[in-house]
């Protein structure tokens, strides 16, 4: 089997080479910038909880406001992760501005959206269209979309082909897990039987090890073609449409109010007027 470019012979040998290395791998991966964890983008109909991609926005629309999920833990990732429940928590306490960038591109023409509220949500899994159990808590950016912004996006996202979206992040704490009975991994066992149960698809799991992040800052949200993380559908899309505004038009007159009329001729006036 190969794993970080290196071949190895069975599981053990892996493992061993993993712990044996491991404050380095950790260290990288903290170094690392993670873009990550995937979003299906939907429109929901409230009232019949089905999902709507068939109706497009108003031309004349200028704004969007979505809610989307941009990250869920409890969901063992492309990068060997498994997020669990509060590892946004400080970090949205300490983030002030926050943006909807596209594919992580950081740069004024790449921002979707200046306006995110970011908050986490508890979910089940069936709420969110999928066959796990359990629950599970999902990083939510409440945006909303001006077109003048990013007209290109603005457009994809008034058309439903928004399919995914990824959370930018730094590691801050996380654990290394390893299934494994011999001696030199009881502190990577006990981290397994600590976290192992959190997670949804175990059957993904691959070479019976990952990380568990336990704490992790948030840089931004992206859309992306592509994400690490299946489980995270948008929830909503509200349509604002922006009519022309116009100046009211001030009469002295109207068909509700007449201004009395004002009698100013004299009986001098009328009678002169009689005899021409």
């Amino acid at each position: 089997m190969i794993y970080l470019n290196k071949e190895f012979k069975d599981l053990n040998e892996l493992h061993e080479y993993v712990i044996t290395n491991k404050e380095d791998l950790i260290a990288t991966k903290k170094m690392q910038y993670k873009k990550a964890d995937c979003i299906n983008y939907v429109i929901k109909d409230e009232a019949s909880n089905e999902i709507d991609k068939s109706e497009g926005t108003p031309e004349d629309a200028t704004k969007l406001k979505v809610k989307v999920v941009i990250n869920t833990t409890n969901i063992y990732d492309s990068h060997g992760d498994v997020h669990i429940n509060g590892l946004w928590n400080k970090s949205l306490k300490d983030r002030r501005k926050l943006y909807l960038l596209k594919e992580h591109n950081h740069s004024f023409d790449a921002v979707i959206s200046r306006k995110v509220k970011a908050s986490t949500e508890t979910i089940t899994f069936k709420e969110l269209g999928f066959k796990y159990d359990g629950e599970t808590q999902a990083l939510i950016f409440d945006a909303e979309i001006d077109k003048e912004d990013n007209p290109e996006m603005f457009k994809l996202y008034q058309k439903g082909q928004v399919d995914n979206h990824s959370v930018g992040m730094r590691y801050v704490n996380l654990y290394l897990c390893i299934d494994s009975d011999e001696k030199w991994a009881v502190e990577e066992k006990k981290n397994w039987d600590k976290y192992i149960s959190h997670v949804a698809n175990k059957e993904d799991i691959q070479w019976k090890m990952f990380y568990a992040v336990t704490e992790a800052k948030i840089i931004e949200g992206s859309s992306v073609l592509f994400g690490s993380n299946f489980v995270t559908p948008t929830l909503e899309v509200e349509e604002k449409e922006i009519t022309a505004e116009t100046e009211p038009v001030q009469t002295t007159q109207t068909e509700d109010k007449q201004e009395p009329m004002k009698i100013t001729q004299t009986l001098e006036d009328v009678l002169k007027a009689l005899k021409s």
